[in-house]
């Protein structure tokens, strides 16, 4: 077997843990307590899985000094914005268990038996019901959000899933101690092996798509894992889906009346935004429009002058690093020049400068369009807000697209803008950044591809449907019946004979 590894990037220095790549054998072993494990998630039902959600959070929290430890020497992630991020896990789990407790996510509906203008209805009842087991793709740059412990984790279980996890090759260890967290809880109800379970190497990923018992797959990462991964799915004889999360340069654009009223709070929020965790974010602005006039030059300076006395950030790993390095050189070979960029040591480690580029609006390609992973934003000069609108609607569609307005900006100019972004967009931020995504009910955090693959969140509460299908009883016994359908039934929120019921507290 071959043993897995692990790098601190701040140093570039690898050693090898007690942990070793998944073999075939290991796998299907997972894969059949998976498909075991099922059983009791659904015997726990909504309200013991609500209180199951609750647990891991709390098991989550107890181990924070160590599973923080661990992912900043895998990361090189800042103490602060770990801790911040195991919140944010936790946070997630425990929301779930109000989407649980809630029940409306189930879509409950019942259409009693009756006469029809086509003849005799029969009974029907329907609701969603867990998929079965599932399989998760740690991201890299989300040690804890967006990994073994993250919101794709949370919303599985959630859904009644067995979760089977891929750990991301960048924090090998932190996706143990977390899964170890994780299964502490689940045993601590009495839970069987195989709720969640963690499988390394890039060979394990692929085979366990390929897995039958596996009915769903999510990923947050790059377009080309996907594409493998959607490889690995196609040799299934029955195909799955797979919602993954992937590119996104969210553009910026900041209205004369903003840049003039308020041009050093919007420098200070974009090098904060663009810089923050190493711009190591999906929702990182890649793109800033900026007015070629006065009132905005002096924003642009400032922003600059950021640039230029911030320090170097370290960046995840070697593969991130050199992409960087290489997406850089590519912007500035197609056109853009670099408006600002500190002098840093890079040292042995994977720390990179971050960098400002500027180009005038006539001069903008789809090539320098485009996302570069990293501490790097495009400032994209223009002189007329009416030429703004073709430009936008030929660079890819984005997670986010983001608009600063002042007090005199046009609502006509505002209105014609977020019809644009609307269209190629899945959140719409007004005098704001896109960088922190809230975990709540509203939230949605998806786009037309490529900044994803499908019309579902993967962040917030509706974003367990990802892991849910549709199931109807026609004309069952009441004791077949889930206690969601049956009549004397009335917690959650229900639709009757057309009419929607409100749950009763």
């Amino acid at each position: 077997m071959n043993v897995v590894s692990t790098v601190d990037p701040r140093d570039g220095r690898r050693r090898a843990t007690d942990l070793t790549e998944t073999d075939e054998s290991r796998l299907e072993a997972i894969a059949d307590q998976a498909a075991g494990a099922a059983q009791w998630l659904s015997g726990l039902g909504r309200l013991g899985r609500a209180d199951m959600m609750d647990a891991i959070a709390a098991s989550l929290e107890s181990r924070r000094v160590d599973l923080v430890a661990a992912a900043e020497a895998e990361t090189g992630l800042s103490q602060a914005r770990l801790d911040g991020e195991l919140t944010r896990a936790a946070v997630q789990f425990r929301m779930f268990a109000a989407v649980l407790r809630d029940g409306g996510y189930v879509e409950a509906a019942i259409d009693h038996a009756d006469d029809t203008p086509l003849g005799r209805g029969p009974d029907l009842r329907r609701m969603l019901v867990p998929l079965g087991p599932v399989a998760v793709f740690g991201a890299s740059n989300f040690p804890f959000a967006f990994s073994v412990a993250g919101g794709d984790t949370a919303a599985a279980l959630a859904a009644g899933c067995p979760t089977v996890l891929k750990a991301h090759p960048s924090h090998p260890l932190t996706s143990h101690a977390s899964a170890e967290a994780i299964e502490s809880a689940i045993r601590d109800m009495g839970g069987p092996d195989g709720v969640i379970a963690t499988v390394y190497g890039e060979e394990a990923g692929r085979s366990l798509v390929r897995h039958p018992v596996i009915r769903a797959a999510a990923l947050t990462g790059s377009v080309a894992a996907a594409r493998a991964i959607q490889a690995a799915i196609g040799e299934r004889s029955d195909p799955i889906p797979l919602y993954a999360e992937l590119s996104s340069v969210n553009p910026i654009v900041v209205l004369p009346g903003a840049a003039t009223d308020r041009g050093d709070q919007i420098a200070e929020g974009l090098f904060a935004s663009f810089t923050g965790s190493g711009g190591q974010l999906c929702t990182k602005p890649g793109l800033a429009f900026i007015p070629s006039d006065p009132g905005a030059d002096h924003l642009v300076e400032t922003l600059r002058g950021r640039v230029a006395a911030s320090g170097g950030t370290v960046l995840l790993n070697e593969r991130i690093r050199d992409a960087y390095e290489d997406r850089a050189a590519a912007f500035e070979r197609a056109g853009a020049h670099v408006s600002a960029r500190p002098r840093v040591d890079t040292g042995a480690g994977y720390t990179v400068a971050p960098m400002l580029l500027e180009i005038g609006l006539p001069d903008l390609t789809t090539e320098i369009a485009d996302e570069c992973f990293g501490p790097l934003m495009v400032v994209v000069r223009y002189h007329d807000v009416a030429e703004l609108d073709a430009v936008l609607a030929t660079i890819a569609p984005s997670l986010t697209g983001s608009i600063h307005r002042g007090p005199d900006d046009d609502a006509a100019v505002v209105r014609r803008l977020v019809d644009v972004l609307a269209a190629r967009s899945g959140r719409i931020v007004f005098d704001g950044y896109p960088t922190g995504v809230r975990v709540s009910w509203a939230q949605h955090h998806g786009g037309p591809w490529p900044s994803t693959n499908a019309v579902h969140t993967s962040v917030g509460a509706t974003s367990i449907r990802r892991f849910l299908r549709p199931l109807a009883w026609q004309d069952a016994p009441v004791w077949i019946l889930p206690e969601e359908l049956r009549d004397e039934y009335n917690t959650i929120p229900r639709r009757v004979d057309g009419k929607l019921e409100p749950g009763v507290a």
